[in-house]
């Protein structure tokens, strides 16, 4: 099987626990995630608040099958009457964001819903070894990062590298710290992505 999971920034950790879902009904026994964005066929040019925030990229994982699954819970959601403050509209297709509403969502409502993706995999935020956000900008990642009581944690801070990449952030910034070596294998991850028409996805993974 093969599909689009068309939720832009939190697309791959919906992915991720679809195909986490799947393995553990037994309906697949292996499967790629791919967070892939091309912004710059959306991108506004003359809009100099987001056109510079943005870039291209890719990110993947494979996922299978384990006698002790590596992906922890999910915890996701939407808030559709805040749909409009991250949209692509118009004709040709243009990426548009409110950036202060998103900013006020981001830093108050993501904190709690976080937490509870650890409490959901059992993890305290302290013992998280590393939490990888979307990489929104570094005013969201770290007050979210903060308040979720992570103070161990390596905080992925990508975005400052290669901008926002949507639904490529989490895989693109997660790979970068493994090669590091930032990250012990097997350590708990939180992973949280959120961003078009306000949709949330995040789960504890083990790191490969």
């Amino acid at each position: 099987a093969a599909m689009d999971v068309n939720v832009v920034c939190a697309g791959f950790t919906h992915a991720l626990a679809t195909a986490d879902h799947a393995l553990r009904a037994g309906a697949a026994t292996n499967a790629i995630v791919v967070g892939v964005e091309k912004f710059t066929d959306v991108v506004d040019w003359t809009d100099r608040s987001t056109c510079v925030l943005v870039g291209d990229g890719a990110g993947a994982a494979v996922v299978t099958t384990a006698a002790e699954p590596a992906i922890g819970p999910v915890v996701w959601g939407s808030v559709p009457e805040m749909g409009h403050a991250v949209r692509i509209e118009g004709t040709p297709s243009r990426f548009a964001q409110e950036g202060q509403a998103v900013y006020r969502w981001a830093t108050t409502q993501l904190p709690p819903i976080t937490r509870t993706v650890c409490e959901r995999a059992g993890v305290a935020p302290a013992d998280l070894a590393a939490v990888v956000l979307h990489q929104a900008n570094l005013r969201i990642i770290e007050p979210v990062a903060r308040k979720l009581g992570a103070v161990n944690a390596v905080i992925a801070t990508d975005v400052t590298e290669s901008g926002n990449t949507s639904a490529a952030s989490i895989p693109l910034a997660l790979s970068k710290m493994v090669e590091r070596g930032e990250i012990p294998p097997g350590a708990p991850v939180l992973l949280f992505g959120f961003g078009g028409n306000l949709s949330y996805a995040g789960q504890v993974i083990r790191c490969p």
